[in-house]
């Protein structure tokens, strides 16, 4: 006989009105839930306001997951301690996959609860499927170093590695530092080398293209302060 699931993975939305993204299934999972656990708690409430009109969310436990990470894990372990049905919810994607959650996911493993993942948009799968890259081999690294000099040699490295192992390199920036991050991009690779720039996923302006890095210089586009995801493949050595 199975568990009883203990704490749920709530996908969230990844693009502001995109709630058609978010199956059946996620609003069946929270209305079992008695406490939530999320990486912003104003948007969180906003977002299963939208998912679920009828409820009333003052009636649930409210935690933040934050950088005090013993004080969160004892939270947790307590409403596992009583018996409470959790939901964990990531600020944008599904919980866990470069997410915060994934703490307090390590915890719920170790104290032997069942863990339920449920189906939802995640914008790095999306932008990986629609590139034509490598999706047997890649990898996520977030957020590149702010310094410029620090930034120009994790690129290096990047396209370096993705030629020696033939490896789908994906990372994102600040929306208001889009333009800078693709200028480096197109200053420092090589012109075979091939870029990916997605932008807006489910939103109403989604666009996910591929090209040479020589192709985007002759045509760059000025992405502003949109959420975008970068995927780099180099040519193979």
């Amino acid at each position: 006989m199975s568990l009883p699931v203990r704490v749920f993975l709530i996908p969230s939305i990844v693009s502001a009105d995109a709630i058609q993204t978010i199956p059946a299934s996620v609003l069946e999972a929270v209305q079992r839930c008695e406490v939530f656990f999320t990486e912003n708690e104003r948007t969180a409430r906003r977002f299963l306001k939208k998912l679920w009109k009828e409820m009333i969310i003052d009636d649930y436990e409210w935690f933040s997951i934050h950088k005090a990470e013993e004080e969160l894990i004892n939270e947790f372990r307590i409403k596992l301690k009583e018996g409470k049905v959790i939901g964990i919810l990531s600020e944008a994607g599904c919980p866990g996959v470069a997410d915060p959650g994934q703490i307090l996911v390590r915890v719920a493993q170790e104290e032997g609860v069942r863990v339920r993942p449920l189906t939802g948009p995640s914008s790095i799968l999306l932008a990986l499927m629609a590139s034509g890259m490598n999706g047997q081999q890649f990898q996520f690294h977030g957020y590149l170093p702010i310094d410029a000099g620090e930034r120009m040699r994790k690129i290096k490295e990047l396209e370096k590695e993705s030629g020696r192992k033939n490896c789908t390199q994906l990372f994102i920036e600040t929306p208001y530092r889009n333009d800078q991050l693709l200028g480096a991009i197109l200053e420092i690779c090589a012109d075979q080398t091939r870029l990916c720039i997605a932008v807006d996923l489910t939103g109403p302006g989604e666009s996910v293209r591929t090209r040479r890095v020589s192709d985007w210089k002759k045509d760059r586009p000025v992405l502003g302060k949109i959420p975008v995801i970068f995927l780099l493949l180099a040519a193979s050595d």
